[in-house]
């Protein structure tokens, strides 16, 4: 079991870090953040039970230490740093649009409350199933899809208004 353990772990990796990266809004704190998820996860794999979903239970546990640092630190830095495109080759308009795009997307999402984040990033993202996540963050099914429906109409909310021409810079936090 240790091995299949392991190799199932480093399978689910890559979704670990595209989770932590939504919560976080950065690659280093994001990597920080699934390093603690594996340690914790491999010094108690006793703990999870064979024939239950193993990233369900590696979403908890990612979710649990970030809790726990954000309650440590007592940080609410939800702004994401932004990358800097004046490094990068782009390939063209379209490629530049998408890129643009994505970090409006990003920023967009970075403004959402911490719990209608999670909630999209774990539906939307990371396509777990509603009450997967009710499971995960450990609320009501209909608390999960009441967080669904309010963080896609903020996202909605905020994106048009980027559309508008409404982005002043200022950071709009959503109720």
């Amino acid at each position: 079991m240790d091995a299949l353990f392991r190799s199932q772990l480093v399978a689910l990796l890559p979704r670990l870090r595209r989770f932590a990266r939504g919560l976080t809004g950065n690659a280093d704190r994001a990597d920080d953040l699934v390093q603690a998820a594996c340690e914790r996860a491999l010094a108690r794999m006793e703990q999870w039970t064979p024939g239950t979903r193993l990233d369900s239970w590696l979403f908890r546990i990612v979710r649990t230490i970030w809790i726990d640092d954000l309650r440590a630190r007592k940080v609410r830095d939800r702004a994401h740093e932004r990358e800097d495109l004046s490094d990068q080759v782009f390939d063209g308009e379209r490629h530049i649009e998408a890129r643009l795009t994505m970090e409006a997307v990003r920023e967009a999402v970075s403004q959402l409350p911490e719990e209608q984040r999670e909630t999209l990033l774990l539906i939307g993202v990371e396509g777990v199933s509603y009450k997967e996540a009710a499971d995960i963050l450990d609320i009501p099914i209909g608390t999960v899809m009441s967080r669904l429906a309010r963080a896609r109409a903020g996202l909605m909310r905020l994106m048009e208004r980027r559309g508008r021409g409404g982005d002043d810079g200022k950071v709009v936090r959503l109720k």
